[in-house]
């Protein structure tokens, strides 16, 4: 591609400094905006400047790419909902083996949850309870953390749903889900196991440390019996001996109400008669005082007392109906909720199939989260409100930005230079292709690095056959992803694994850059390698 005129270029390269410089530094003191804003500028100061007119900028968004996010950011929010995320973070700690067997755990959790349900939720979800365990168990939180963010790195490069990059390329190369899986799937569980055994050999001596004092796991509380608090003797304490026939049929009527029943009328009919009974006992008895010619005065009192007598005695027998009736509704209750589960696991399971078959990915995402919306029968909208909308218009503004800079000529000029020697057909030129991916997912970050080379990459490997162009699609969805474990600023993932840790409430933790840049460095080197070395097309 020819260079577009000097003004162009120079206008569209300051517009794409400004975004770069605030995705990678969304706190920068001169314009403190963040991402999502910078982005917006960078995609208006193309068409501002002229790089871009206004029809070629809207063209730029990729609305496949923006609805397949969208559903699976749905479709994330409603499993945790459905408690998914709790049980991964349970299996953790099931039957652990120590610190060591802890360790691989986390790395493989980590890796399966992200590579279906993104790994930027998986580390939202699970962060907390790797720092509980590490807490309970009286392990550093340290290499538990770097295992669950690299994990979730090296995890969601096996799918395109794993991460946004995963999903541009997805939609750009039209590689079907199930042949992008099965060609990264060989990779990502060597890599997930030399990661781990990465990080063992660093901290081995950390982990073999004898623990001091090691605090019980923590337990939940079971609930107290509703029953156990609804009769004390506090309640009981104004019956005297004088009313040991009205205290008798308060305990006839508690131990009707303790003892299983088949038929619940059967139990009020039996309780309804003893308490007739007493009542017909009682009025006999103020008759037999009326006609021994008692005063007026007295009989009234007797009444009055009958009166609250029998009030009491049927207020009991309706609190004992109600209890029955609160019951059936937890009962009831519970099963729906269990039923409601089943029925999100079902939808998602379908969703995956779905992708597996080769149904389009977009729609089918779209698909599966309004059926979870209709399954919920409520209003959606505080499920909706918990969508990344800030990530939605963010990748907006950074299509309509990446378009203008490829519109100055530039990447292509550069990649010209560079294309004959990253062929991948080649050694060579696989290891050369993969530096690049590296340094410029770290410098631009991962998803402007797959839009900015791409296209370019998969047009010279189609040059030399159409297996080879599917197999650098694979290649770069491999390489940008992994090497976001290259730094703490490398991924979403890692800073949302760093952010989590340090506000984490009574559990907090501070991964500082250089901590994870001494295991960054060589797991990113060592997995990236022998990751390439199995990436079949």
């Amino acid at each position: 591609m020819v260079l577009a005129p000097s003004i162009k270029v120079v206008l569209g390269s300051i517009a794409f400094a400004i975004f770069w410089v605030l995705a990678v530094f969304p706190a920068v003191p001169f314009m403190p905006i963040g991402r999502t804003a910078g982005s917006l500028l960078g995609g208006m100061l193309m068409v501002l400047f002229q790089v871009l007119t206004p029809d070629q900028a809207f063209e730029s968004i990729d609305l496949p790419i923006l609805g397949l996010l969208f559903g699976t950011m749905v479709v994330s929010v409603y499993l945790e909902r459905a408690d998914m995320f709790k049980y991964l973070g349970k299996l953790l700690s099931w039957k652990s083996q120590g610190s060591k067997d802890l360790l691989c755990r986390i790395c493989l959790i980590s890796a399966i949850s992200s590579a279906f349900f993104t790994n930027d939720t998986s580390c939202v979800v699970l962060t907390e309870f790797v720092l509980k365990i590490a807490r309970q168990q009286n392990l550093p939180p340290h290499p538990f953390l770097l295992a669950l963010a690299s994990s979730a790195n090296i995890g969601s490069a096996a799918t395109p749903i794993g991460n946004p990059q995963n999903l541009v390329i997805a939609v750009q190369s039209r590689i079907p889900f199930g042949q992008f899986l099965f060609g990264i799937a060989s990779a990502m569980l060597v890599g997930i196991c030399v990661n781990a055994l990465i990080l063992l050999c660093m901290f081995w001596k950390l982990l073999s440390v004898q623990k001091d004092e090691e605090e019980p796991p923590m337990e939940v509380a079971p609930e107290e019996d509703v029953n156990s608090h609804r009769f004390s003797p506090a309640t009981m304490s104004h019956l005297t001996s004088q009313n040991s026939h009205e205290f008798n049929a308060h305990l006839d009527a508690m131990s009707i109400h303790s003892s299983p029943s088949v038929n619940g009328h059967a139990d009020n009919n039996i309780l309804r008669n003893r308490i007739g009974g007493s009542v017909d006992n009682e009025i006999l008895r103020e008759e037999n005082v009326s006609k021994d010619g008692t005063d007026s005065g007295s009989l009234q009192k007797k009444d009055d007392r009958l009166v609250s007598r029998v009030s009491s005695a049927y207020g009991f027998m309706s609190a004992n109906s109600n209890l029955g009736l609160e019951e059936i509704d937890q009962k009831s209750a519970k099963w729906k909720i269990i039923l409601w589960k089943i029925g999100v696991y079902v939808i998602t399971v379908g969703m995956l199939v779905s992708f597996l078959v080769g149904l389009n990915m977009s729609w089918t995402a779209i698909t599966a989260a309004l059926a979870l919306v209709i399954l919920d029968f409520k209003d959606a909208r505080p499920c909706l409100e918990k969508v990344s909308y800030s990530l939605l218009v963010f990748f907006c503004g950074m299509f309509v930005t990446v378009e203008g800079f490829n519109k100055t000529g530039l990447p292509s000029a550069v990649w010209d230079f560079m294309e004959p020697y990253a062929k991948i057909d080649r050694v060579s030129g696989v290891a050369i292709l993969a530096i690049v991916i590296v340094v410029l997912s770290n410098l631009a970050s991962n998803v402007p690095t797959v839009l900015l080379l791409g296209g370019r990459v998969a047009a010279a490997a189609a040059s030399i056959s159409p297996e080879k162009e599917k197999k650098a699609w694979l290649i770069l969805a491999w390489v940008s992803t992994v090497a976001g474990n290259l730094s703490l600023l490398g991924s979403a993932a890692n800073l949302i694994v760093c952010e989590q840790a340090r506000r984490a409430q009574n559990f907090g933790y501070n991964l500082t850059f250089w901590a994870h840049l001494k295991f960054g460095v060589p797991s990113t080197i060592i997995v990236t390698a022998i990751g390439l070395t199995l990436i079949r097309a």
